[in-house]
């Protein structure tokens, strides 16, 4: 084992991470003032110390109050990003971004995050099982590592000046390089792990520079450990493990020892499983395990001198914990912690950044609702008592009956479960998700729709203008009534069908101007769902979302909808807008939902049953949404499955069963459409590759899939699996404010004709455009559908040759 040194208590209480955007989302406004030059880097750097040191003053407020207790997991973009841009690891393809000082600031920073004229942005990928977005590194043998910002120094500096010794947060080191990617300029098979020797030197004089300051505690997140990773390289999980002892030797070597702050091991999202005894020993002080989804190790007595922080209280969702049964757990931990010698303390399970901020502000919730609810502020109140009754067994025993009580509400309470829904799911048979061959299928769509050589369409949504955001919210505040919006919708569905005319796209879309958001939408329409006012959580960079509250059984609300008339048993969603759509042109115009999987992942989902059952009640929602759809006279409609990679669970055993129920799901709702009605879907940021079989399974007729940031990686996982259906790769990076040339377009499309056959092949966006601004986007559309032109004429001289 290294040599340990003597640290500092660790605090009884804590939270891996807390939400960092703001209450009101102030950093997004901060952040995006500053990118449009209406604000400076001076006024920037200002909000986020106000922001720092309010979230700082708020978590003591609610019973932090041990020295390290506040994590200092500030970030202005990313966690990755910053670890990375600590480091100065920045790809060659950027040029020079440090200064003179060989420093790295904020708009460096950016840079890397959002691109510019010349260069792409790092690529982006969903971080565990989570629906956040994390930037991934770009690493290869020319890699430089230089300290080139002390960010995290100065962040701990300013809440200890203002009387709170936080603990400062990285990406550990291993989990730093586990994720990255290989350079573009790295031989073939090259592994970034293989430059861990290279990077630990940056840590540890990062860690001195903490421990000068006077950070006791330093949290280093090593979520890596717990998930079944494709390596770059073919790194095993052996190898990974034996890459964490030497990391942690070399961090905790004596001398480094003697000018470091002692170390918090975090290893979120999962059970550490085989890696346990890589973990535990190690020279970390203290090691945070999972044991919300993961168990208490086998073996605790490898723990000895440790603290085991105990993750009990599930920061990824939002649902009161079962306080009685985490306070047993507790009370086991504690007898072994006598018995083998280590210190117990009480934690979030992950960091708390993936849920909303306060509970106790949804005052539109059903008062029996919110008090099943635990968000970022409630689940710290909720460690603070678990490390009440840690230290003194019985002195929250009111707390924990309290908790029971209000859990036991839930099964009871009408809506949860509702006979005719379950009598429906049960009901079904084989035939349910199944739909006629494709090749039957394709023969029906090609002599309906006639569509030319690499067909142009987009994902979905169009900007969202601020006089379509002020329509939305003078419906409802009242300003305006139901008639006067549709009207404003409409005028905006006209402008966008037009737009797409002029542009010379073959498959329309009526831009889904009526929708806040792409699941929240759908969640207002059906019945056992509810929405929040101030429940946002960060998706990536300044974006946020506000996911809904899943907590009864899914069917379609009844009653009358915009635009439909009378009341009904189920009323259609999207029906009146896309008829609409349709109305205005002889192009077709695709109907657009949210998929089963995507609608579970994007929102808080009830954790009393299997999520298969709760998806197969989403799918027969949106089954009976395609058959209105098809009788409105729609011929082509996508049901989007951007999510179907996040929810894939971390450790491979667990993968089948998944994929199995997923994909289920997803042919529930769409096998009931017809021959001639061409199914599309939409995935994103996803590593494909893992999951080829099930997007496959799907039996989509077209499937548009994110490509262009990672400069078209995933047609050759298509070529290798033989994909035989349609499939859009895209070629326009949607989540940039950068505008690809036309020339960087057909490249990427040339490329994709190399492997995949040019019948198959759609021109298309990475993304929905919701939320660019309509000058980056005409101007890019603009040139996709030119790019388009450009490979149907080479095709075409390609076919006369032959």
């Amino acid at each position: 084992m290294a040599t340990q040194h003597t640290p500092a208590q660790f605090p009884s209480a804590t939270v891996l991470g807390y939400p960092r955007i703001g209450r009101r989302r102030e950093l997004k406004k901060a952040v995006e003032a500053y990118w449009s030059g209406a604000s400076s880097l001076a006024e920037l750097e200002a909000s986020a110390e106000a922001l720092q040191l309010a979230t700082a003053a708020r978590l003591t407020e609610l019973g932090l109050t041990d020295e390290a207790a506040v994590p200092g997991t500030f970030s202005f973009y990313d966690q990755v990003l910053d670890t990375l841009v600590a480091l100065g690891a920045v790809p060659a393809r950027f040029g020079t971004l440090h200064d003179e000082a060989g420093r790295l600031g904020l708009d460096a920073y950016f840079t890397l995050a959002r691109g510019n004229a010349e260069q792409q942005p790092l690529e982006m990928t969903k971080w565990f099982d989570t629906n956040y977005h994390y930037l991934v590194p770009e690493i290869g043998p020319e890699t430089v590592f230089s300290l080139s910002s002390e960010r995290i120094v100065e962040e701990f500096s300013l809440a200890k000046a203002h009387g709170t010794v936080t603990r400062p947060y990285l990406v550990g080191p291993v989990t730093l390089l586990a994720l990255s990617k290989a350079s573009d300029g790295a031989p073939a098979g090259f592994a970034p792990l293989s430059r861990l020797e290279d990077v630990l030197p940056v840590y540890a004089e990062l860690l001195e520079k903490l421990a000068a300051a006077g950070a006791p505690w330093v949290q280093l997140d090593e979520p890596a450990l717990v998930a079944d990773l494709d390596l770059p390289g073919g790194t095993s999980a052996a190898e990974l493990g034996a890459a964490v002892e030497r990391a942690y030797a070399a961090l905790t070597a004596p001398a480094v020892g003697a000018g470091r702050p002692a170390i918090l091991l975090s290893a979120p999202y999962g059970g550490l499983g085989e890696q346990t005894a890589a973990v535990a020993a190690t020279g970390a002080e203290a090691v945070a395990l999972d044991l919300f989804k993961g168990q208490l190790p086998a073996d605790l007595a490898q723990f000895a001198g440790k603290t085991v922080v105990a993750g009990l209280v599930d920061g990824h969702n939002i649902w009161r914990n079962d306080l009685a049964a985490s306070a047993a757990t507790l009370d086991a931990l504690r007898e072994a912690g006598a018995r083998h010698g280590f210190a117990v303390a009480v934690a979030t399970s992950t960091s708390t950044f993936h849920v909303p901020h306060d509970a106790e502000e949804e005052t539109q919730l059903d008062p029996q609702l919110r008090s099943w609810l635990a968000f970022a502020d409630q689940k710290v109140r909720e460690v603070v008592t678990l490390a009440g009754h840690l230290a003194a067994p019985g002195s929250q025993d009111a707390a924990l009956a309290e908790s029971s009580r209000i859990i036991a509400t839930r099964a009871e309470a009408p809506g949860v479960r509702r006979p005719e829904v379950r009598e429906r799911t049960a009901a079904l048979t084989a035939a349910d998700f199944s739909r006629s061959e494709y090749g039957v299928r394709a023969k029906a769509q090609e002599a309906v729709l006639d569509l030319p050589p690499l067909p142009t369409t987009t994902i979905g949504s169009f900007p969202q203008t601020a006089e379509v955001r002020s329509a939305r919210a003078r419906l409802n505040k009242g300003a305006i009534d139901e008639a006067e919006y549709e009207r404003l919708m409409n005028d905006e569905i006209a402008r966008v069908i037009d737009l797409q005319e002029e542009l010379g796209f073959d498959v329309l879309v009526h831009g889904e101007p009526e929708r806040n958001d792409m699941v929240q939408y759908f969640a207002e329409h059906l019945d056992g769902f509810d929405v929040t006012v101030h429940g946002w959580v960060q998706s990536y960079g300044s974006r946020c979302t506000r996911p809904s509250i899943l907590w009864g059984d899914v069917s379609r609300q009844a009653g009358a909808s915009i635009l439909w008339g009378d009341a009904t048993s189920a009323a259609p969603i999207t029906v009146p807008w896309a008829a609409y759509a349709q109305s205005l042109t002889e192009k077709p115009v695709k109907g657009m939902l949210t998929g089963p999987v995507t609608i579970l992942a994007w929102s808080f989902v009830r954790d009393d049953q299997p999520l298969a059952e709760t998806a197969n009640q989403v799918a027969l929602a949106l089954r009976d949404e395609i058959a209105d759809l098809e009788d409105a006279g729609i011929g082509i409609i996508q049901v989007d499955e951007p999510a179907l990679r996040e929810l894939l669970p971390l450790r491979a055993a667990d993968r089948p069963a998944y994929l199995d129920w997923s994909v289920n799901a997803f042919r529930l709702a769409t096998a009931g459409a017809a021959d001639a009605t061409q199914v599309h879907t939409h995935l994103c940021y996803s590593e494909f590759g893992v999951i080829i079989d099930a997007i496959d399974g799907l039996d989509a007729d077209v499937t548009s899939i994110e490509a262009a940031r990672s400069r078209m990686e995933v047609v050759t996982d298509l070529e290798a699996h033989g994909f035989g259906r349609g499939v859009g790769p895209g070629v326009y990076d949607i989540h940039s404010p950068r505008v690809p040339s036309q020339q960087e377009i057909e490249e990427l499309l040339a490329r994709a004709v190399e492997h995949v056959p040019a019948r198959q092949l759609w021109v298309n966006p990475d993304c929905g455009l919701k939320t660019r601004g309509y000058e980056e986007t005409e101007a890019s559309l603009r040139n996709l559908v030119e790019a388009a032109k450009v490979a149907r004429a080479a095709l075409a001289d390609v076919s006369s040759a032959v």
